[in-house]
């Protein structure tokens, strides 16, 4: 599968988990703690947010506590995250039986990642992603927010535009992206809040260090 074969990881950390919510939670915080000691606490918040939705699919779509495998590797200017299950059922938003939050989880891992697929194994599957941790990290940061935007007007119905008109349907996306966002995070126990504190934190950190 193209995008799959790689050169070997210069780190590399394997986390077991049953896919139950309470362990979705603990393995958001071990992802991040590893990468805090990889010196890599800059992709913390979206490795957070693939780890969960990744973790999450597994519990939604293969069976609520089953064995499964999260994979974090660094590769060059590359995070890679993996998941591995024992089911090979393929996920896809075209698939029969999955719902609007199931389209939505895969719109995100597209909008957030480089790059991401899935590869069947000799006993189920992988879904994989990639992240930038480049100094090319903004410029791409940017690149993506409008290709989620864009996306974003695909699956609302909104029709493709240009110049100012463009401009402003992008911006009242993005609103109702991040208010979605909010909803998505509040239904999954987390603090709105808290969540936009956070962006905003980290927002300026990069920034500042830019």
């Amino acid at each position: 599968m193209p995008g799959y074969e790689m050169s070997e990881p210069q780190l590399r950390c394997v986390l077991p988990f049953e896919a139950v919510p309470a362990e979705v939670r603990l393995l958001r915080k071990a992802a991040a703690k590893q990468l805090n000691l990889w010196g890599v606490s800059t992709a913390t918040d979206e490795a957070e947010l693939l780890v969960t939705e990744l973790a999450t699919n597994v519990f939604k779509h293969v069976g609520e506590g089953v064995s499964a495998t999260l994979i974090l590797e660094r590769r060059g200017e590359r995070l890679r995250l993996e998941v591995h299950d024992k089911s090979q059922a393929v996920p896809t938003s075209k698939t029969a039986g999955c719902d609007e939050e199931c389209g939505r989880g895969l719109h995100l891992l597209a909008a957030l990642a480089v790059d991401w697929g899935t590869v069947l194994t000799a006993v189920g599957k992988a879904v994989w992603c990639e992240i930038a941790i480049s100094s090319e990290r903004a410029c791409r940061r940017i690149e993506r927010a409008v290709e989620a935007l864009e996306r974003y007007q695909v699956v609302s119905g909104a029709m493709p535009l240009l110049g100012r008109q463009r401009e402003t349907v992008l911006t009242d996306s993005a609103v109702e992206l991040i208010a979605n966002l909010l909803h998505w995070s509040a239904a999954r126990g987390h603090d709105p809040d808290d969540i936009l504190d956070r962006a905003q934190m980290h927002y300026e950190a990069e920034a500042d260090a830019a």
